[in-house]
Parts: C-alpha cells; sequence; structure tokens
C-alpha cells in the first residue's frame, strides 16, 4: 500500500506544476451539467442505524470505539440500486450524487485503502456503489460520488478542524498521510466504476477559521491542485466541486450552494455575491428537513414547495440537487417517493420550460422566475393575485405571447421595453402558470 501511495504523489506532484485549463471532454460535460437542472441527492451510511442524521457522531459526541459498533447493525437487504434510479429517472433527474464517504469517515464502497468500510465492515458486505454505477449506466443517469474531505475517524486527519472535537478515542497522526489516503481512495473512485459524473467535495470549511459571519484563513493545505489534476486526468470528463461556500478554486467546474439559492443570503455560511463565479450553478436542498436519515424528521416538503424550489433554482441559472436520506434497510421513505413521482408528473409536462434553460431576463422573486431557451422566454408565475402583470426593462423583440402548452393568446401590450400582460384568472395554476414569449430572430 506504501508503494502505491508513493507513486500517486509522485505523478500528482508532476501533474501540479501546469495551470488547468478545461479539457473539450471538461466543457462539454460543463454544458451537460448545465442543460441537466435536475438531480437526486443520496446521504446514507451506517449513521442511518441511529436515525438522527448524518451528523449524528459529532451531534452526540459518539467515541470511536461506540460509533464503530455501528456497521454490525447495517445490513440494507431491502436495497434496490436499479429501483432507486428508475425513482430518480421517473422524478425527470438527470444525474445522482450519493455520500460515498461522509464525516464519519466510513467508505460506502469497497476499498483497499481502508478496512473501515461497507464490504469489509458489515453483514451486508456488498458494494452499493457498484451496484448503483451499473444501475446508472443502464439507464442512462451520471452518477457523482460525494466524497468528504472531514474525518472524524482517522488519527491522520490532524490538526483538528473545528469539528468533532468531543468525540473520544480521537489520536494525532500525519496530515500528509491523510492526503495520500483521499488520493487514494479518489484513485478507486475514479478508476473501478466506469465513467462517472465528478466528485462533489465536502467539509474543508471544517478547517477555516469562523467568526460567525464569514470564513477566514484556513488551518491545513488539502493540496487541492494535486487532488483536482488527479481527478481529471484520471477522468477528463468528471466535473468537480466543493462545498466550501467560497468563490470557486482553481480546477474547480461548478460551483454550490447549500440550501440557498445563488446570491439569496439565507444562511450564515452563504455564499456571497460577490464569490458567485462564472461556473455552472447547483443549489442542494432537502426534500424533508434533514439530509441523513432522521427518524422524527417531519418537516417533509409539499409538492408545491419542491416544484417551486426547482423553479426558482433555473431562475437563477442554477440546477436543484434534491437530497433524500435512505432508511439503514436500504428503502427510501415511502413519502418521499411519492413526492419524487408528483414532481416528475409536473417535469413531464412542463420540463421544457426547464431542461437546456438558462437564466432568463427578469431577476428571479418569490412570486416570478424566468428562463430562457433560444427565441423562448419562459415566465412563470408563482404567487399573483393581481389581474395584471407588468415588466419593465425587458429589452427584447417579442414576436408572440400566449399561456405555455395552450393555444391560448396572452392580452399584452408591450412599448418601451414595458410589457403588460392582463391575465386570464382561469388559466391561472396554484403552482405555476407558465406564459411562452416567442422573440423576434
Amino acid at each position: 500500500m506504501k508503494k502505491y501511495l508513493l507513486i500517486i504523489i509522485v505523478f500528482t506532484g508532476m501533474l501540479s506544476n501546469a495551470q488547468y485549463k478545461p479539457s473539450k471532454e471538461n466543457l462539454e460535460a460543463r454544458k451537460w451539467f448545465q442543460d441537466a437542472k435536475f438531480g437526486l441527492f443520496i446521504h446514507w451510511g451506517v449513521y442511518s442505524v441511529l436515525g438522527d442524521g448524518e451528523w449524528v457522531m459529532n451531534n452526540q459526541n459518539i467515541s470511536i470505539n461506540e460509533y464503530e459498533k455501528l456497521p454490525k447493525f447495517f445490513n440494507p437487504t431491502k436495497y434496490n440500486a436499479e429501483k432507486w434510479v428508475l425513482m430518480a429517472k421517473n422524478a425527470g433527474m438527470k444525474y445522482i450524487t450519493i455520500t460515498s464517504r461522509h464525516h464519519d469517515g466510513f467508505s460506502m464502497f469497497d476499498s483497499k485503502a481502508s478496512d473501515y468500510n461497507i464490504v469489509k465492515k458489515t453483514p451486508y458486505g456488498k458494494d452499493v456503489l457498484k451496484m448503483l454505477a451499473e444501475a446508472c449506466r443502464k439507464h442512462n443517469i451520471k452518477l457523482f460520488f460525494y466524497y468528504s474531505q472531514l474525518d472524524w475517524n482517522r488519527d491522520d486527519y490532524f490538526p483538528r478542524g473545528r469539528t468533532g472535537n468531543g468525540i473520544e478515542g480521537r489520536k494525532e497522526g500525519k496530515w500528509e498521510d491523510y492526503i495520500a489516503f483521499m488520493k487514494a481512495q479518489l484513485t478507486e473512485l475514479l478508476t473501478n466504476y466506469g465513467e462517472i459524473g465528478g466528485i462533489w467535495f465536502d467539509g474543508q470549511w471544517d478547517q477555516h477559521e469562523w467568526d460567525g459571519k464569514r470564513f477566514g484563513k484556513i488551518k491545513v493545505d488539502f493540496k487541492l491542485k494535486e487532488v483536482y489534476d488527479l481527478i481529471h486526468e484520471l477522468q477528463p470528463r468528471a466535473l468537480i466541486g466543493s462545498n466550501h461556500h467560497l468563490a470557486p478554486n482553481e480546477g474547480e467546474d461548478f460551483q454550490m450552494f447549500e440550501k440557498d439559492l445563488p446570491g439569496k443570503g439565507t444562511k450564515d455560511f452563504a455564499t456571497s455575491k460577490k464569490d458567485i463565479g462564472s461556473l455552472p450553478l447547483e443549489v442542494c436542498e432537502t426534500i424533508n428537513g434533514s439530509w441523513g436519515f432522521n427518524l422524527k424528521d417531519r418537516k417533509h416538503k409539499s409538492k408545491k414547495e419542491l416544484i417551486q424550489y426547482l423553479i426558482k433554482a433555473a431562475g437563477y441559472g442554477s440546477n436543484l440537487l434534491l437530497n433524500v436520506g435512505p432508511m439503514p434497510n436500504g428503502e427510501i421513505q415511502e413519502e418521499h417517493i411519492k413526492s419524487l413521482k408528483k414532481i416528475g408528473e409536473w417535469v413531464s409536462e412542463n420540463g421544457e420550460t426547464i431542461y437546456g434553460t438558462r437564466k432568463g431576463p427578469i431577476n428571479p422573486t418569490e412570486k416570478l422566475v424566468s428562463t430562457r431557451k433560444g427565441n423562448k422566454i419562459f415566465l412563470h408565475i408563482l404567487d399573483f393575485k393581481k389581474n395584471q402583470l407588468i415588466i419593465n426593462d425587458l429589452n427584447e423583440k417579442i414576436k408572440k405571447v400566449a399561456y405555455y402548452n395552450s393555444n391560448l393568446k396572452v392580452d399584452f401590450k408591450f412599448k418601451k421595453s414595458v410589457l403588460t400582460i392582463n391575465l386570464d384568472r382561469d388559466q391561472m395554476n396554484d403552482i405555476d402558470t407558465i406564459i411562452e414569449i416567442t422573440l423576434k430572430d
């Protein structure tokens, strides 16, 4: 193993001298990602046994010795990878991002770099990611791997960050060994599972100073250039994103936002508007209130909330990565399956106004969102009680205005960049009323 790790270190050291320039394949993958618009996030690990979310080890200060008993209880005999993939596909999702290793340090795949994994430590003894990768290929769904840069289990995740410091049994180690371990695992994920969509990093924030308002100086060197070069060398099409809540680092291919629409700033850790770059965007959100399975979570979002969040994300020029936390037996909660089915029914009728679109000319609000595709602008009216809609500063040449998927024309006036629409109350929809504007060539 030491020889294997040394080869990786030398290899990435050679790569690190070159400036990152996206390959043609990478740029094509970025466009595909921007067009895809909708993905499924899956937080699943041995923490699901306790039914208290993926942060349970930290939140309950469970010791290393105590937590390492959990894999013995993890036996997801109801897991059906193809069922999961078809559920996502029928919901209109184009890709899946799943936790390969979360902050608890337990690997959900067959890893030679660590015995602390699902194949070696659970009675289930199978590689769930391998099965999921095969099902994704079969049904033309791209697969991304979430990978935690933070680890509450390993001794070589040292110096410690801001979390997990109440967990007993953590010892000291060498940071360079931890970096080598991560490179070894990432190499496995990028060579043993076929072509993947990309790597979704999380946890860098643990090593940043935090003053309650913003992240500051970082305490350690994550060797991002070496790691990113390794990924791009092994799979040029693979996209890299990192949930660090800061401006993108060199080598990243998309920028992500956690439970916060880009630039809206509803969370303490939200990425500021000035830090939003020009990369493809993605916002991740939970289908209830938790990422990992939480037995007592009753905050299941309604059909209206979920569909409107997808629309808003598109209006911000972003994808939506919607999360479910499977149960320890491998099943997804029935209420979440039903919710995804309802979203699928909506996008089967209205997906043209979401897929392949870019941010429209009207800044999104809680009431009105716009998306754009070619010579079409789609107005999504989410909450409007008045009979007249006035849009200012629309610098376009309008050919036609109609209710989407209808031959019914819209009563409108367009003068000096001001569009005035008289709404037909019989055409209004409680979730989303879509008006299609066709522009002149």
